[in-house]
């Protein structure tokens, strides 16, 4: 079942649950943009694998709630409206990245094409490139078009 819950990490009330199974619960919070699920837990395997992969802000920026259940940010990627993730240097200076997709001109085509011989239709542009703090997670979405401003 999905439903709006609190935040264990914020305490933001736009905490969107979603049950995956009776023992895997997924939380996305759109008030601090920090997400987690049941399964990553200290000493999970799910954890470690994350570990390897997370850039170090990432893992610098990770925190445990009450229940033992670990929160990251997020990194949200939507092909045709743009990216949102963690820029900084350390945990304590960093805030939420955004930047808007932008179509690949007909001239530019070649430079993006897939292994498949197709070819992608947006890229990041990174000169749109605007800063959020992390409790304006939902400014950043609706900046790149995902929710209205």
């Amino acid at each position: 079942m999905d439903k709006l819950t609190i935040c264990k990490r914020c305490g933001s009330d736009a905490c969107y649950e979603q049950e995956v199974s009776p023992t895997i619960r997924l939380y996305y919070c759109y008030g601090c943009g920090f997400q987690a699920n049941t399964a990553m837990t200290e000493g999970s395997d799910f954890l470690a694998e994350q570990m390897e992969v997370l850039p170090d802000l990432y893992k610098e920026l990770m925190g445990t709630d009450e229940d033992g259940t670990i929160w990251m940010p997020s990194a949200t990627n939507i092909p045709n409206k743009g990216m949102i993730f963690a820029d900084g240097t350390t945990g304590t200076n960093w805030k939420w990245g955004a930047v808007k997709a932008t179509q690949i001109s007909e001239e530019d085509k070649e430079k993006f094409k897939k292994k498949d011989g197709t070819y992608y239709e947006f890229k990041m542009d990174m000169e749109t490139l605007r800063h959020f703090e992390e409790r304006d997670y939902m400014d950043a979405l609706s900046y790149i078009g995902v929710l209205p401003e």
